[in-house]
C-alpha cells in the first residue's frame, strides 16, 4: 500500500532444493542433520530487541524466539513445538496490525526474516520469494535480474511473507490484479497430527493433490495454516523466458500530488470531494478500461494536521498518462468551490519510487504505537457516511496523528471470480482505512476510543462493521482488526470472519483441518476448523 507515513504497514537463488508437485521435506534427520534455528531466551541480550514488530503496542514474552534460516530449521522448530504443545507464531517483517506475534499464549516466536533471498527458480519455472525478503528486496531483485515486477504494495520495509499470504496489493494492483493472481506456487511447513512436522509444496496445478494449501495462501491469511518457506510466482498463461514471466516494471512513475488547507473548508466542499473520488472509481473500474492504470490515494489527515492531500500514481509510459492524470483531478474537484494549496507533479525512476524509504513507518526508534481499521467498498461512501467522516475528521477528540484513507482499487482485481483465490471482494472499487498513530502508552486509550468510535459510527446502520451490501463488502485480512469479532464492537450478527473472507470461509475452514488438525496455529482472526 502506498500512503503516508501516519499509516504503517507502512540474491539470486539457482532453484537448489525446490520440489515439485507434492513432494515433501520431512523433520527427521539424515546423517548430516543441518544446524537448528537460533534459540534466544530470556536472559539473552538479544530478547528483549526482538521482541516487538513493527506496533509497539505489542510485545509478547515467549520462551523462545528461533531465528531460522532455511526450510529445515523451520521444519525442526515446528516439530518441536508441536512436541512439545506449545503455540507458535511466526514473524518475517512484523508489521501485523494486532498481537498475532505478541499474544501471550504464543510459546515460540519463529523469527523467519534471515530467509530473504528472491531469484529465478528454473526447476519452477517461476520466480522463488522467501518469507523474510521485505517488499524492497523483491522489487530490486525482479527489476535488476529481469525488469519485471509484481503488484504489491508501496511500503519496502513490509515482509513478502505476512503481504503475500494475505492478497498484496499495490500501486499496479488496478492494472495486473493481486499478487495472488501471480502465485504459482507454495512451500508450507505444516504440523501432523502426531506432532512431526513436514515442508509441502502445493501449486495452482489443477492436478496437484496439494492444490488446497495453495488456494488458502492466495489470500487467506498469514499466520493460519502454517509456516510459508517459499512463494513462487509467474503470471498465468505466462511463458517464454523469465523477463516475461510476469508484469514488466514501468520505467518511471508519474506522481501528483494535490492539497487543499482545512481552513476554511466546508463541510459541502470536503464530501463533494470524496463522493467524487468514489463516483470517478465507480465509473472507471472495470477490467481493462483505459484508467486501470491509474492509482489514487485520498489522504484525508484529521483537521488538526492542517491539511488533507491526494496522491496520484500511474505508469508514465502508458499512453496518454498525464491526461489521464489531469482528467482525474478535474473530476475530483468539480464542483467544490476551492482552491488546493499545491499542486504539484513529476516523475520518478521505478525503482526509487517503490523502493525509497521515505514512507517511513509510524513514531519513531522508540516508540510506534498504531491502530488501523479497513473496509473495502463497492460504491462511494454514503451521503450519511461521508457526513460521518466529516464529523470526526473535525472534531476535538482525536489525540495523535490521525485520519482516513480512500484508496483506488478495482481494476484487474475484478477480472477474478471471488472463489478463484481466497480474496473473496472481487467486485469492489475501494478501500477504506481508519487510523491512528502516538508516541507511547499514556496515549493508548484516547486514541484507540477516537478510531474505533469513528469506525463504529461510519458503519453505523449495519451494526458498527462493513456488512457486505451495495456499498460495502467487509474488510482486507491483511489490514487485521481484533475488534471484528469483539461483540461490543460488531454487533451486526455477522461474524467477524465472514467478513474478511465473505463465501470462502467454509472451504478455508475445511483446509484448516486437513493442515493443520492439531490447531498448532491460530490468533484472535485465524481461520478456525469446522465444529
Amino acid at each position: 500500500m502506498s500512503g503516508r507515513n501516519q499509516v504503517s504497514r507502512r540474491v539470486v537463488l539457482a532453484g537448489a532444493g525446490a520440489v515439485a508437485g507434492g513432494a515433501v521435506v520431512t523433520g527427521h534427520a539424515a546423517a548430516s542433520a543441518p544446524a537448528p534455528a537460533v534459540k534466544i531466551r530470556p536472559g539473552d541480550p538479544r530478547y528483549e530487541s526482538l521482541l516487538r514488530g513493527n506496533n509497539f503496542r505489542f510485545a509478547g514474552r515467549p520462551d523462545e524466539i528461533r531465528v531460522a534460516a532455511s526450510t529445515e530449521q523451520v521444519v525442526g522448530a515446528v516439530t518441536e513445538a508441536a512436541r512439545t504443545g506449545r503455540r507458535v507464531a511466526v514473524r518475517s517483517g512484523g508489521h501485523c496490525f494486532e498481537d498475532f506475534t505478541a499474544n501471550p499464549g504464543v510459546r515460540v516466536l519463529l523469527d523467519v526474516s534471515p530467509m530473504d533471498a528472491v531469484g529465478y527458480d528454473p526447476a519452477m519455472r517461476a520466480f522463488e520469494v522467501r518469507p523474510g525478503a521485505t517488499l524492497g528486496q523483491v522489487y530490486r531483485a525482479l527489476f535488476k535480474g529481469w525488469g519485471v515486477t509484481v503488484p504489491g504494495g508501496s511500503c519496502p520495509a513490509v515482509g513478502a511473507g505476512g503481504h503475500f499470504a494475505g492478497g498484496g496489493y499495490g500501486a499496479l494492483s488496478r492494472r495486473y490484479g493481486s499478487v495472488v493472481d501471480h502465485l504459482y506456487g507454495v512451500e508450507v511447513v505444516v504440523a501432523d497430527r502426531d506432532g512431526g512436522a513436514r515442508a509441502v509444496v502445493a501449486t495452482r496445478e489443477p492436478g496437484d493433490p496439494n492444490r488446497d494449501l495453495w488456494w488458502a495462501h492466495t489470500g487467506g491469511g498469514g499466520g493460519n495454516f502454517g509456516v510459508v518457506t517459499r512463494y513462487w510466482l509467474r503470471s498465468p498463461d505466462a511463458t517464454g523466458d523469465p523477463s516475461r514471466l510476469l508484469p514488466a516494471s514501468p520505467r518511471e512513475m508519474l506522481e501528483c500530488v494535490v492539497a487543499w488547507a482545512w481552513e476554511g473548508m466546508t463541510e459541502q466542499a470536503f464530501t463533494t470531494l470524496l463522493r467524487n473520488f468514489g463516483a470517478w472509481h465507480e465509473s472507471h473500474s472495470e477490467p481493462g478500461s483505459p484508467s486501470a492504470g491509474l492509482y489514487a490515494i485520498f489522504l484525508l489527515s484529521h483537521r488538526n494536521s492542517g491539511y488533507f492531500s491526494l496522491a496520484v500514481q500511474i505508469d508514465a509510459g502508458l499512453p496518454g498518462a498525464d491526461g489521464l492524470v489531469t482528467e482525474f483531478v478535474a473530476a475530483v474537484t468539480a464542483g467544490t468551490g476551492v482552491e488546493p494549496i499545491h499542486h504539484s507533479r513529476q516523475t520518478l525512476p521505478w525503482l526509487h519510487k517503490m523502493t525509497w524509504p521515505g514512507t517511513g513507518e509510524a513514531g519513531d526508534a522508540g516508540t510506534r504505537r498504531y491502530k488501523n481499521k479497513a473496509a473495502y467498498l463497492r460504491r462511494s461512501l454514503t451521503d450519511e457516511q461521508l457526513a460521518t467522516a466529516y464529523r470526526h475528521l473535525t472534531d476535538d477528540t482525536a489525540a495523535g496523528e490521525a485520519g482516513m484513507l480512500l484508496i483506488g482499487y478495482g481494476g484487474q482485481v475484478r477480472a477474478v471470480a471471488p472463489e478463484a483465490t481466497a480474496v473473496a471482494q472481487r467486485d469492489v472499487v475501494m478501500k477504506a482505512v481508519y487510523y491512528t498513530t502516538w508516541a507511547d502508552e499514556s496515549g493508548d486509550a484516547a486514541n484507540l476510543a477516537w478510531v474505533r468510535h469513528f469506525y463504529r459510527d461510519v458503519y453505523a446502520a449495519t451494526g458498527g462493521v462493513p456488512v457486505p451490501d451495495e456499498v460495502n463488502d467487509g474488510s482486507y485480512i491483511n489490514y487485521p482488526d481484533n475488534d471484528l469479532v469483539d461483540p461490543a464492537w460488531n454487533t451486526s450478527g455477522v461474524p467477524g470472519r465472514t467478513l474478511y473472507y465473505k463465501e470462502n470461509y467454509p472451504r478455508l475452514q475445511r483446509i484448516k483441518a486437513r493442515w493443520d488438525p492439531r490447531g498448532l496455529f491460530r490468533h484472535a482472526l485465524a481461520v478456525e476448523p469446522p465444529a
